[in-house]
C-alpha cells in the first residue's frame, strides 16, 4: 500500500493486458485510485468494472490538445485531483530510413512527443500538491536498433523534455522521469514472439539472461510514483541490463530465425 491516498492517470491502457494495464493494475494494488485512459472504451471500462471504487476511465487521443485537458478535468472530477500521471502511449514504428514517409513521420511525432509535451502540460496544471511524472521510453533512445530511427529519435526528444520539466517544476514538488524496457513481452510484441528464434536473438543482449515484462516496468513505476523517490529528470534503463551491450543487429536476427525454422524442420 505505498501508494494509498495517491490519485493516478495511466493514459495508454486501452488494449487488453498492455503495458498500460499492468502498471494500472499494479498502482490500484498499491493503494492508489487510477484513472485509465486511451481512445477505445471497452478495456477501460473493464478496469473498472474489476476495480470498484479505485478504478475510473476516460476517453483520451493523446495527440489533442483539447483531450489532454479534458482528461485532467475528468481526473480532478472523479478523484479529486492528480497524483500520479503515466503516458504509457506508444508505436513501434519499424521502417528503413529512406522509405518513411512524411505521413508516417507526422503520426510517430504527434503520438510521442507533440502529445506528450501537450499530455505534460495538461498534467502540471491539475497537480496542486506535486506529483509524479512517468513517461514510458524506450532503451532504444539510447542504444541503436535497425529501421527504427523515427521512434528512437521521437523518444530521445521526450526524453530530453522530461529532464526540461523536471528542472522548471520541482521546485513545484513535480518529479519528472522516464522509463527505458526493452524488448518487452507485451500483447504488441505477441506477433514477433511467435516467431521462432526471433526472441532467442535477444537474450544474449541482456546481461540478466532475459528480456523484460511489463510486471518489470510496473514496479518500476510504483516507486517512481511514490514518495520515497527522491530523483527528477532521470531515465531509468529498466532493461535488465540491455544498454550495457546492444539490441542484435538484422543479419543476426535473420540468422537465429533461419537456424530456428531449420531445426524445426529437421
Amino acid at each position: 500500500m505505498r501508494l494509498e491516498g495517491k490519485r493516478a492517470i495511466v493514459l495508454g491502457a486501452a488494449g487488453k493486458d498492455n503495458m498500460g494495464q499492468v502498471i494500472a493494475r499494479r498502482l490500484v494494488a498499491e493503494g492508489a485510485k487510477v484513472l485509465v485512459a486511451g481512445r477505445k472504451p471497452e478495456h477501460l471500462q473493464e478496469f473498472v468494472v474489476a476495480h470498484p471504487g479505485k478504478g475510473f476511465m476516460a476517453l483520451c487521443d493523446i495527440t489533442r490538445k483539447a483531450d489532454n485537458e479534458a482528461l485532467a478535468a475528468s481526473a480532478v472530477q472523479q478523484m479529486g485531483g492528480v497524483d500520479i500521471a503515466v503516458n504509457a502511449t506508444g508505436w513501434g514504428l519499424l521502417k528503413p530510413f529512406l522509405e518513411t514517409t512524411e505521413d508516417e513521420l507526422q503520426r510517430i511525432s504527434d503520438l510521442q512527443f507533440k502529445g506528450p509535451y501537450m499530455f505534460f502540460q495538461a498534467m502540471i496544471e491539475a497537480m496542486q500538491d506535486g506529483g509524479s511524472i512517468i513517461q514510458i521510453s524506450s532503451a532504444t533512445a539510447t542504444i541503436m536498433l535497425n529501421d527504427h530511427a523515427a521512434y528512437m529519435g521521437t523518444k530521445a526528444g521526450t526524453d530530453h523534455v522530461i529532464r526540461c520539466v523536471a528542472n522548471e517544476f520541482g521546485s513545484r514538488g513535480i518529479r519528472a522521469n522516464s522509463i527505458s524496457p526493452g524488448l518487452t513481452e507485451t500483447p504488441m510484441t505477441a506477433a514477433n514472439g511467435r516467431t521462432p528464434g526471433l526472441w532467442e536473438a535477444f537474450v544474449p543482449s541482456y546481461p540478466l539472461g532475459r528480456v523484460g515484462t511489463s510486471d518489470d516496468i510496473a514496479a518500476a513505476a510504483v516507486w517512481l510514483a511514490s514518495d520515497e523517490c527522491f530523483m527528477t529528470g532521470q531515465n531509468l534503463q529498466v532493461n535488465g541490463g540491455l544498454t550495457l551491450r546492444r539490441n542484435p543487429w538484422k543479419e543476426e536476427i535473420a540468422a537465429s530465425v533461419m537456424a530456428a525454422m531449420q531445426a524445426q524442420d529437421a
